[in-house]
Order: structure tokens, then C-alpha cells, then sequence
């Protein structure tokens, strides 16, 4: 039996994956927007709420990978089912969060959203026939670039007029439709076609562990000192880990992670590039969010009240889709692997552009937009670039590997954002201009870095001669 010989699937299974999809938006909304509100709501630092950032983009960077492994097995609309109730309760607890402690176990429920997208792709590649799956999976990778323009000016309003308690509220009354539209239109498991192996559990608990010591280290080094025995303890247990996991995977047969396709320099090239990018682009937006909501008194601040924040963000989503849509009509001409290098260098304006001019309304709106339409370049690229460089059976496991390590890059993001300004501190609860100078800067090195490396790789790739095909 093949897929064209299943049972037609319901009327609304397409926008019922698309709504789906829709709640990394508007979870994901509830992270750099509120980071301000959330410090001084339980008294803390801007530079310590951070970590609501970070401790999101931490278990994303882990239960991506997971449950993308988890989505080829037969039960993908139960899991499907599960990540939204996961991510309810993650809701509901940050929702009536007494403590910052409460408040960060919420948060790190939340972070299933980063997976979502993957297994909505993966119900549509299974349920529909190739033809009908590509619109499909198409429209399901630009959701979440459409759904942050709707959903940070939402979480603003609600969190100006009402508290930022209001707007987790949203998230859990979206993430109950979007269950509840699940359950009705996507068809039932088990898949008796989906292949059945063993979960790589080792693979997954030491690439866990790895990563959350990693984090640990950029974030907190600076307060305890480079040269700690805590300091070096923690980036021990990071290396022997994340090294032990890439033993492991490319060992193991049925590995969380497939190592084997990241041999190739092109595909290498382009989960650095998802590193350097991920990173950057989560230092530029965290930090720029700071920026619109800080005082006028700060030096920095431009005092938007967060009833209006949320619509900083559109010029981003914005620039985005604008991207995505010339990348699309451009490529009839040129290699898409050309736009890689386009989009860093474009994001590396972006940055400098921030680092240099962030304390005016347009410049930081003019960056937003640049720092979109880099990213929708860059990203619509990647797969591009590594579909031309692994065999058909593997493009799957190299392009889902490709967007974990987005997630990393931004997990890394949040962590530098959190010590560039904690090794700046503040009299108040806001950062310092030194702090967000610093950090914009170091989102121009991450840039620059990127940029560069591709511009010389797309040099060396002329001077060998043409690709065959």
C-alpha cells in the first residue's frame, strides 16, 4: 500500500496542520517581548530573566531532534497531541507563577514548540500524496515567520492592557483549539507503513546533558570567573559530553542524530552557518527588544510602551517573506546556494547598522527588516545547499539536523545576550548602553564570521569550476 492508496484525508487537514504549526508563533511570542515585564515582576535583573529565554531555546534544542526521530515512528498524531499538552502545561504554569523558579519550569515545558513544525511536516509528507504534500509543507515552513507579526503585537497588547499573565493565558487557550483541531481533522494512528526502531535514549540523555552544560558555561562564567573550578568543572561535562554523543551516534544504527551526513564541506558549511546565523539572529532580536522598551533615561531606551513593543517585530516578519518570495523568482537564475552568503552579508548590515545607530525608532526598525530579509535568504538557502550534497535517503535526517542546530545557535544566542549584560550591571532592572553596545557588536562578529567564511568558500568553489550535476 503506498500513500496514494490511503483513505482521502479530511476536508481541513492541511489548515488544520497549519494552525497547528501556528502555536510556535505565538508561544514563541511570549519570550523576548515579556523579558523586561517578567523582571520586575519578580524583582530581578533583565540580565537574569534572560533565562527564560534561554531555558526555552534549551529544551527545544533537545526535544527537536527527539521528536523529529519520534515523528517517522507510526503514532505521530499522538505525539503530536502530547507536545500540545505539554506545552498547556507549560502555559498554565507560567501563567500563575508565584516565583521566577515556578515560572522557568513553565517556560522550559514550553520549549516543545521548537518541534512542532517538524511533525506537522511530517503528517503532511505521510497523509498526502508528493504532489499535494509540497504546497503543503511549503506553507507549513513559512507559518512561523507569518504568525511572529501576528503574535508579537498580540502578546503586547495583552500584556500592556492586562499583564503579561494575560498573554500566557492566550497561549494556553490557542494551544486547547489548536489540540482540539488536531484531534478532530488529523486521521488516527497507528501508521502500519512508518518504520518501526528502537529510540536512541543514550544518544538523546547525552546530547541533553551537553547541551545544557554548554549553556550553563556561557551564561554563567562570567559571574563565577573563567578560571573557576566550577566554571572549568561545567565545561568539562559540555565537551566529554556532546563528544561522547558524537561517538555514540555514529556508532549506533539507528542514532537520534545521523552524524554520517554532516561529512560532506557543504554540509558542514551550512550547519556552521545555521550555528552562526541561529546565534546572531537571537542576539540582534533580544537585544533590540530591550532597546525599544528600556527609558529614555537609560541613554538607549526608547521608551515604547509595550502596548505597542509587539509591532517592532512586524518589520522582521515583514522583511522575511519579502525575502523568501524574491529568493523563490530569483533562483529560476541563479544557484539558491548563492543566497547563503547573500543573506549573511545582509544580516551583518543589520547588525552593524543596530550596533552603531540602535537608539533611534527607524533605525531599529530599518535593522528589524534588514535582519528579516537575511534570514529568509539565508534559511531558504540551507536546504538547497545540503540537498545538493547528501543522497535522497539521507536529506531528511541532514536538513532536520540543519534546523536543530538553528535552535542551538539560538539557545547559544540568548546565553551570550544574558552574560554580555550581566558583565555590565545596572542600578536598575534594565541594562546599561555599554551592556547593549557590547552585545549588538557581538552579534557583528557573529555576522562578519559567517559571512566571510561563505564569501570565501563561494570563491574557492569558482576558481575549482562549475558543479555537475
Amino acid at each position: 500500500m503506498t500513500v496514494d492508496d490511503r483513505s482521502p484525508v479530511p476536508r481541513w487537514f492541511v489548515q488544520a496542520l497549519v494552525y497547528a504549526a501556528l502555536t510556535s508563533s505565538v508561544v514563541s511570542s511570549l519570550g523576548m517581548l515579556l523579558v523586561p515585564s517578567v523582571a520586575q515582576q519578580f524583582g530581578i535583573t533583565v540580565s537574569a530573566a534572560q533565562w527564560m529565554l534561554t531555558i526555552n531555546l534549551l529544551v527545544g534544542a533537545v526535544a527537536t531532534p527527539v521528536m523529529g526521530r519520534l515523528a517517522d515512528g507510526p503514532h505521530t498524531r499522538r505525539l503530536l497531541l502530547v507536545a500540545l499538552g505539554v506545552i498547556l502545561v507549560g502555559s498554565v504554569i507560567a501563567t500563575v507563577a508565584t516565583s521566577f523558579t515556578v515560572f522557568l519550569v513553565g517556560r522550559a515545558l514550553q520549549g516543545l514548540l521548537y518541534g512542532i513544525v517538524p511533525v506537522t511536516i511530517a503528517l503532511a509528507r505521510r497523509h498526502l500524496s508528493y504532489a499535494e504534500s509540497q504546497p503543503a509543507i511549503s506553507t507549513l515552513s513559512v507559518t512561523v515567520s507569518v504568525g511572529m507579526g501576528l503574535g508579537y503585537p498580540l502578546t503586547g497588547v495583552l500584556a500592556a492592557l492586562l499583564g503579561y499573565r494575560a498573554a500566557f493565558g492566550f497561549a494556553a487557550l490557542f494551544v486547547v483549539t489548536a489540540a482540539l483541531t488536531v484531534w478532530r481533522l488529523v486521521p488516527a494512528g497507528p501508521d502500519s507503513l512508518a518504520p518501526r526502531t528502537r529510540f536512541d535514549l543514550a544518544g538523546a540523555l547525552l546530547l541533553g546533558t551537553g547541551l545544557a552544560a554548554l549553556l550553563l558555561w556561557i551564561s554563567e562564567a562570567q559571574g563565577w570567573g573563567w578560571a573557576a573550578p566550577s566554571t572549568l568543572a561545567v565545561l568539562a561535562v559540555a565537551l566529554i559530553a556532546l563528544i561522547a554523543w558524537g561517538l555514540h551516534s555514529v556508532r549506533t544504527p539507528h542514532p537520534l542524530v545521523n552524524l554520517r551526513v554532516v561529512r560532506t564541506p557543504e554540509v558542514l558549511l551550512a550547519n556552521l552557518t545555521a550555528i552562526g546565523l541561529g546565534t546572531a539572529m537571537y542576539i540582534g532580536l533580544s537585544i533590540a527588544s530591550l532597546v525599544a522598551q528600556a527609558p529614555a533615561e537609560t541613554g538607549f531606551g526608547l521608551a515604547v510602551p509595550l502596548v505597542w513593543a509587539g509591532f517592532m517585530m512586524a518589520p522582521l516578519s515583514m522583511g522575511s517573506l519579502v525575502a523568501n518570495r524574491t529568493v523563490r523568482r530569483l533562483n529560476r537564475r541563479w544557484d539558491m546556494a548563492v543566497f547563503l552568503p547573500v543573506g549573511a552579508a545582509v544580516m551583518t548590515a543589520s547588525s552593524v547598522l543596530l550596533w552603531l545607530a540602535h537608539g533611534t525608532f527607524w533605525v531599529l526598525a530599518i535593522g528589524m527588516f534588514l535582519f528579516g530579509a537575511g534570514i529568509g535568504s539565508g534559511y531558504a538557502a540551507m536546504p538547497a545547499l545540503i540537498a545538493r550534497s547528501v543522497a535522497i535517503d539521507q536529506l531528511g535526517s541532514a536538513v532536520s539536523f540543519n534546523q536543530v542546530l538553528r535552535t542551538v545557535g539560538g539557545a547559544i544566542g540568548a546565553a551570550v545576550s544574558a552574560a554580555v549584560l550581566a558583565a555590565h550591571p545596572s542600578a536598575s532592572t534594565y541594562a546599561t548602553d555599554a551592556g547593549i553596545t557590547t552585545a549588538f557588536g557581538v552579534g557583528v562578529v557573529c555576522c562578519a564570521a559567517v559571512m566571510i567564511g561563505l564569501v570565501c568558500h563561494l570563491a574557492r568553489g569558482r576558481r575549482r569550476g562549475p558543479r555537475r550535476s
